[in-house]
């Protein structure tokens, strides 16, 4: 076991902990290219393994990112903000604005995949919207793509009694979104209660992102309530969590 202490770590660490310093310092700025294995065999004097370990470090750290052919390169953080409160106060897609325009500002995040389909609802997702197992709903899922980046991927689940013949049956649901659509046949909603998790990504989830090498996800599933209590709708995203800082702004 080593020591905790700078002359008792592994080499591979001490590589990495000085890296980390430049880019924290500024030295290596968003999307400057890092000394590759052969220069850092070369200064520090070791395996070519120890340098690849110490350059996976940051890799898993979220802090670099490797690609193919050319190097390892600073990862540019210039973040979404998700304003979790004000995205879905009545105010925003009640005024017909979508509520992920609250996260965006000026720039535009682009649906690049869409697919609308009714199905028979899964026990757990039954069980979200307080319907019996094998009842029919509708889905809508999306993949949302920023900067030619993916982000984020969701689908929500909505009874199919409640919008059936609507436009939320629709690939395009319209100004404002399904949100207005549900006030219009008379299913506002009035509470939200979202659920947070982080996690590593599946396989599927990490193509479908295109995340680099130790980069987790952000898991959250959030419920729509109607006046009354009843769940209208059951949306469950997995966002990059590079890409995302979540914001919760309130009164005391």
């Amino acid at each position: 076991m080593t020591s905790q202490g700078g002359s008792r770590q592994p080499k591979y660490q001490r590589i990495a902990d000085a890296l980390r310093t430049a880019i924290q310092s500024g030295e290596h700025g968003p999307g400057d290219r890092l000394p590759g294995e052969n220069e850092l065999m070369a200064t520090y004097g070791v395996a070519r393994m120890t340098a690849r370990q110490a350059l996976g470090v940051l890799q898993n750290e979220g802090l670099v990112e490797a690609r193919k052919g050319a190097g390892v390169f600073v990862r540019a953080f210039r973040p979404l903000r998700r304003r979790g409160i004000q995205r879905l106060a009545q105010e925003q897609w009640g005024s017909g604005r979508s509520i992920w325009s609250a996260d965006t500002e000026d720039r535009e995040l682009v649906v690049d995949q869409i697919e609308v389909r009714e199905e028979e609802v899964a026990v757990r997702i039954a069980d979200a919207l307080g319907v019996p197992a094998g009842s029919r709903v509708w889905a809508r899922s999306r993949r949302f793509v920023l900067d030619g980046k993916p982000v984020l991927f969701a689908t929500s689940y909505l009874p199919s009694d409640v919008v059936a013949d609507s436009l939320i049956t629709q690939t395009d649901t319209g100004p404002g979104g399904t949100y207005a659509r549900l006030a219009e046949l008379g299913h506002e909603p009035v509470h939200f209660r979202e659920e947070i998790r982080s996690r590593m990504p599946s396989v599927d989830e990490a193509e479908r992102l295109s995340l680099s090498m130790g980069t987790p996800v952000i898991r959250i599933a959030r419920t729509a309530f109607a006046e009354g209590g009843r769940a209208v709708e059951f949306n469950e995203m997995t966002l990059d969590s590079a890409s995302y800082v979540l914001e919760y702004d309130f009164g005391a």
